[in-house]
């Protein structure tokens, strides 16, 4: 079980405690609230994510007003392990980019793993405009193309500070999904071609037809042994436990091994660019 998933269990359980006390059954308080009665089963048994108002409301239906201020806690330490992106990306994306900043100077080891995108460390600023385009449109959220930008490439100068090594896998779908006009494929698979070849970090394609084990159903990124960031459609997961982080630094050794490097994948990128439009 994950820390988002322990988090979310907890927070069933002293919700269940809480209707218990107050002597009524999961019908009786789902009248009283004028919910369907499978609403409450499944926030007892953490297969739902309350909201505030919900917590706010079951506390004082049990009784206890007084307990919403604990289940808030809780909340809180539930959302820390699952930030939906459009309250992550409330500012914009520019925020975003710079807060992880912390995370990026503590680590030491990085080893990311994209499926459907070109990671963002290896971006050029038109390719990362259209991401963040796309982004903004999707989720609803303010459109700060030009300072995202900056702050993206910014980000980027990590990839030559010393005492740090870089891990890169892409799967190669990532490198075929058209996320900007072709001229700025062809700059982009260019830039990737360039970053293998100055060798500041280790960079491994992963053919198509390549033979593996693991699934590669979503990217993912791993700093050092601590903390694993997940990106859905619908939010950004961060697993700090140990049980689950293992998964993922196995699958990064299982994917890492399916992987070309050096000339064999440059000349993948290569081929890829050269099967663009003129």
């Amino acid at each position: 079980m994950t820390d988002y998933q322990t988090a979310r269990a907890s927070l069933g359980v002293r919700l269940r405690e809480l209707r218990e006390e107050a002597g009524l059954s999961g019908r009786e308080l789902a009248v009283r609230l004028g919910w369907h009665p499978s609403k409450v089963s499944k926030l007892e048994h953490g297969k739902q994510t309350a909201s505030l108002e919900d917590l706010r409301s079951w506390a004082r239906v049990c009784g206890r007003p007084e307990a919403a201020k604990g289940l808030s806690t809780q909340l809180r330490s539930l959302e820390t392990h699952y930030a939906s992106w459009r309250r992550r990306l409330a500012g914009g994306h520019e925020p975003l980019q710079r807060s992880y900043s912390p995370l990026d100077a503590a680590t030491r080891h990085f080893r990311i793993f994209e499926t459907a995108c070109v990671p963002g460390l290896l971006q050029t600023p038109d390719y990362a405009a259209y991401m963040f385009r796309r982004g903004a449109r999707h989720h609803c959220t303010p459109e700060d193309i030009d300072k995202a930008v900056r702050a993206r490439m910014d980000r980027q100068n990590i990839l030559d500070a010393p005492g740090k090594r870089f891990e890169v896998l892409i799967w190669e779908p990532a490198l075929h999904i058209r996320l900007g006009p072709d001229a700025v494929m062809a700059a982009q698979l260019s830039r990737i071609v360039s970053e293998i070849t100055r060798r500041q970090a280790d960079i491994g394609v992963i053919p198509l037809a390549a033979s593996m084990d693991v699934v590669p159903a979503h990217g993912f990124w791993i700093f050092d042994e601590k903390q694993v960031l997940v990106e859905t459609i619908g939010a950004e997961l961060s697993l700090t436990e140990a049980l689950a982080t293992e998964p993922y630094r196995r699958a990064f050794a299982e994917l890492s091994a399916a992987a070309l490097r050096g000339p064999r994948a440059a000349r993948l990128v290569q081929d890829i660019g050269q099967n663009l439009p003129p």
